[in-house]
């Protein structure tokens, strides 16, 4: 399927590795000129190449803190005006809520929530302009199934999917539309990091601890950033314009509702 965006132009935040670098690649696939974005200069460099190579589009590296002024200014340096926005941000490890510092608590909600909302003030009137736009937003599957540990991560993704699901109806008539994806386990650091800690805590070897997750994931496997990416890329085609503020679940069957 032709998904219609040759050409146009992406902004993908945290973008290196892992969900963000799967939909980087997919976009760059479908002939975008993709922007994408880490802290890690060295692996960002690499992820350009990697994804350059692999589909022959432009490919911008930003290293940047997506959560600073000027991190956000280099951004936008590199793209003005992108015709789709991918919202992205490394969460808060695992830590009982009890733990919690007003400081930690408060750089969760700007990494979480506050930078995804500063990002889709900058872009959404250019959008609204070329009638066209997409912003997808990547929360967690917690959003709507917590997991103790994550409680901070779950309530500052829960703020950004209750704000921006008004500002997707008053964009929507612009053929502009926002959404979410809610990522379960995916085979990702951050899910090796929490999978260790899990097996530190129950006093159990890191394999066995990986076993006991893909034993509560009902597709019995861990999804790929790559199958990620390609539900991602949907979303920004223009097949997708009649599909706004939606929490989209990929978490392989785990969140056990009909509705």
């Amino acid at each position: 399927m032709d998904l219609g965006i040759a050409g146009r132009k992406a902004i993908v935040c945290a973008s290196s590795r892992g969900l963000g670098y799967g939909c980087a690649m997919a976009l760059a696939r479908e002939g975008c000129e993709v922007v994408i974005n880490g802290r890690d200069e060295k692996r960002l460099t690499a992820a350009a190449e990697e994804i350059a190579n692999a589909t022959g589009a432009k490919v911008i590296p930003v290293a940047a803190d997506v959560a600073s002024p000027e991190g956000q200014k280099a951004l936008f340096a590199a793209c003005p005006e992108p015709d789709i926005l991918v919202n992205n941000n490394a969460g808060p490890p695992m830590r009982d809520f009890r733990e919690l510092s007003r400081e930690q608590i408060l750089d969760g909600v700007i990494a979480n929530m506050a930078v995804a909302i500063e990002l889709t003030q900058k872009v959404i009137d250019p959008m609204i302009a070329k009638k066209f736009g997409r912003i997808v937003n990547i929360t967690s599957g917690t959003v709507k199934a917590p997991l103790a540990g994550l409680d901070l991560s779950s309530g500052a993704r829960a703020g950004l999917t209750a704000f921006m699901a008004g500002v997707a109806r008053q964009v929507a008539g612009s053929n502009v539309t926002i959404n979410f994806m809610l990522p379960g386990a995916f085979d990702t650091d951050r899910l090796t990091s929490n999978i260790e800690g899990n097996a530190k805590r129950q006093n159990i070897s890191v394999e066995q601890a990986r076993q006991n997750r893909i034993n509560s994931v009902p597709a019995k496997r861990f999804g790929t950033a790559d199958e990620f990416g390609a539900t991602c890329a949907f979303l920004c085609s223009t097949h997708a314009g009649y599909i706004t503020g939606q929490n989209i679940m990929i978490d392989g069957g785990v969140y056990p509702a009909a509705f």
